[in-house]
């Protein structure tokens, strides 16, 4: 098994630029330092090209295989940015940036691909073109999209994107894939509440915001649990209850 042998012997490297990366998070567009190290990677590796302000901070590392004469081009696709989260792991890799922390592994996805891709720079053990995506902004910003926009599909004559994302609680070593769709993109809608002050020794001379909007929230969870068969696909909806001011006693 040559690939498991060299993939075992590419993992402290890999390692090691996980825990850079975690070391040094950049939130949605911003992950400038992280494409200048993805760039630096994929040259040093061999690419036969590295495209970079693709959907303004993505990389697309370009891997042409021993023959090319199937005329096919696989993307492999990685996120890079972070989340706004203060990390208090105590680890000693641990974020240096307040404010910002990998918490969704995004690191390692990044990690992983670069691992894959310093193999297929080696080998090329394979019939067409591979290009390696590194997409900023995947945490709410769209960064897929625009680097769709930038024309990515159409400049490398990508046919397929095959991404993963890792999973806790998985046995380590072990993937997980299944039929239809997963893994939904999430929206965002605002509901507006307007209620009327009043003094707490008359709550009947109130109509309280905060009431509505927890019966609301509960509500809106029952959707999904009591209106639709749990098997199927459904949309789950997550609440987040702000207040626009306070009611007067």
């Amino acid at each position: 098994m040559p690939i498991k042998n060299r993939f075992a012997e590419l993992l402290p490297e890999v390692t090691a630029w996980r825990r850079d990366l975690h070391e040094n998070p950049e939130i949605l567009f911003e992950t400038h330092r992280t494409s200048a190290v993805v760039a630096k990677r994929l040259r040093e590796f061999g690419c036969d090209e590295v495209v970079t302000g693709l959907g303004r901070t993505g990389v697309v590392g370009i891997i042409k295989g021993k023959s090319t004469a199937s005329g096919r081009c696989i993307g492999l696709r990685a996120d890079m940015d972070a989340l706004p989260i203060h990390e208090e792991t105590g680890l000693d890799y641990a974020s240096k940036t307040p404010g910002a922390m990998h918490a969704c592994g995004h690191d390692g996805h990044t990690a992983m691909l670069l691992g894959a891709a310093k193999y297929l720079a080696e080998t090329r053990n394979f019939d067409g073109t591979v290009a390696i995506i590194f997409q900023p902004a995947e945490e709410g910003g769209g960064g897929g999209r625009e680097m769709v926009d930038d024309g990515m599909m159409e400049r490398f004559g990508i046919q397929e994107v095959y991404g993963m994302h890792n999973w806790p609680g998985m046995p380590t070593g072990a993937f997980a894939i299944r039929p239809g769709p997963f893994f939904a993109a999430t929206d965002q809608f605002d509901i507006h509440l307007t209620g009327k002050g009043g003094h707490a020794a008359k709550p009947q001379d109130t109509i309280d915001p905060v009431v509505m909007a927890v019966i609301g929230a509960s509500a809106l969870q029952t959707i999904a649990s009591r209106n639709a068969d749990p098997v199927k696909q459904v949309v789950e909806v997550v609440t987040m209850i702000r207040s626009a001011g306070r009611r007067t006693t």
